[in-house]
């Protein structure tokens, strides 16, 4: 009977069933993993050297970089130690593979994981999060309308093939879904396509195996076109309507010049906001210097239609013959000069307004007037004779003014022939190039 009691207390102890109670560092002490072990740390872990490890790596984009590899020195039977299938140990306790980014150019800043996780059947796990500003080559050719792909190269340093395989956990598809899931946010650029591709290089020493993560993105162009494509457009569209303004005037010439220092200005925040690299010139600075170089060419043409108009102007001697007239009038008066001077001066001053008539034909009240000075109906008809004086000037200057405006010389009509026929060649220059460098951007 005492037999029997001593069996039954492990079980029956304050009324409650005994049981097996486990711990991780159960678990490390069964695998003597120590930070002083540097069997762990110290080489490859495999048990035969010519066993490679398989290295299996997980990127996300703006998310977790992800590295499984075995750990052939580490097992253990979950069931000896209550079922714990997974401990977490501090990183610098086992080995961890040399991988590293190609195009990475700066250290990684981002704050580093400090603990690893190891499987039952030896496969660790780490998991860190990364910040990589690496080199991309672009192709701005297009730009603000460009799509670029930059890529990831993650390899060994030294392994060789034979020594570390690298194997992808998610293929293109999953890891695309993947990181369009957890992006919060892509400011300037939409991402598109995260692909995964194997590569091998050869070296001396043997051949190295890389992964190739390839990011497609492209960019959000509604900004550029609002700041910078459409005020060109619309400074374009207005050296198109200054065509519409009078050539003998100054404000046409004034007007050009303007809208040409406009576009020069436009040019200099091109230079800033365009990348320097590219193999290819950008379409956007073929859109410019275009556009510059046909609203320059409008302004020659401007300038040589104002020459040739100004060359063939008649109306500059009509004037001052006008103007010697009103002078001639103006002192007649002050004087008080006869009349038959009066006559001459009426005369003279309408047939050179009139332009061409040798006669000069006088009214016939003056000789009435003249002939009856002494009466007393003298001075009423002297008035008449002002009066009818004054509107025979001012009939004669409205004719010959419409004579002069009806009336081109042959330099003021050529330069309208080629104000014409450059306003048409214009047009059809600006639409031909609008269209082919609209169609550059769409291809």
């Amino acid at each position: 009977m005492m037999r029997v009691a001593f069996l039954l207390l492990p079980f029956l102890t304050d009324g409650v069933s005994s049981q097996k109670v486990c711990s991780y560092q159960d678990v490390l002490d069964y695998l003597n993993l120590t930070k002083s072990n540097e069997v762990f740390t110290l080489t490859r872990p495999v048990l035969d050297h010519t066993h490679p490890t398989m290295i299996k790596l997980d990127v996300i984009l703006y998310s977790i970089l992800a590295v499984m590899w075995t750990n052939e020195r580490i097992s253990w039977d979950p069931s000896d130690f209550c079922g714990i299938k997974q401990v977490s140990i501090p990183t610098e306790m086992l080995w961890r593979p040399d991988l590293f980014i190609y195009e990475m150019t700066e250290k990684d800043d981002a704050p580093q994981s400090p603990y690893i996780y190891v499987s039952h059947d030896g496969t660790v796990i780490l998991e860190e999060d990364m910040k990589v500003v690496s080199t991309c080559k672009m192709d701005v050719h297009k730009f603000p309308f460009d799509t670029q792909r930059c890529n990831i190269t993650v390899g060994s340093a030294i392994h060789s093939v034979d020594e570390v395989r690298l194997i992808p956990v998610s293929n293109s598809s999953r890891a695309t879904q993947s990181s369009l899931e957890l992006m919060l946010t892509q400011g300037e650029w939409e991402f598109l396509d995260l692909s995964v591709t194997n590569n091998t290089l050869n070296f001396d020493r043997g051949q190295l195996e890389q992964l190739v993560y390839t990011i497609t993105m492209r960019r959000r162009p509604l900004l550029h076109v609002i700041n910078f494509l459409l005020p060109i457009l619309f400074f374009l569209c207005l050296d198109l309507a200054s065509f519409l303004i009078s050539d003998h005037r100054g404000e046409k010439l004034g007007f050009k010049v303007t809208v040409l220092l406009a576009i020069s200005v436009l040019l200099l925040i091109l230079n800033d906001i365009l990348p320097s690299m590219s193999d290819k010139t950008p379409l956007i600075a073929t859109y410019c210097i275009v556009i510059f170089a046909l609203m320059l060419l409008s302004l020659l043409e401007t300038i040589l239609v104002t020459y040739l108009m100004e060359k063939d102007s008649p109306s500059q001697e009509n004037l001052s013959l006008r103007d010697d007239c009103e002078d001639e009038q103006d002192k007649d008066k002050s004087h008080n000069c006869d009349r038959e001077e009066k006559r001459r001066t009426l005369c003279a001053c309408i047939c050179d307004v009139s332009g061409g008539d040798a006669s000069c034909e006088l009214l016939p009240v003056a000789e009435e007037v003249g002939n009856s000075r002494q009466s007393g109906e003298s001075g009423v008809l002297l008035l008449i004779l002002e009066e009818l004086r004054e509107l025979q000037k001012s009939l004669a200057l409205l004719l010959s003014s419409k004579q002069e405006a009806g009336k081109t010389g042959y330099w003021t009509r050529v330069a309208r022939r080629i104000n014409t026929a450059f306003f048409i060649f214009y047009v059809i220059a600006v639409s031909l190039f609008l269209i082919l460098i609209f169609i550059g951007w769409s291809i």
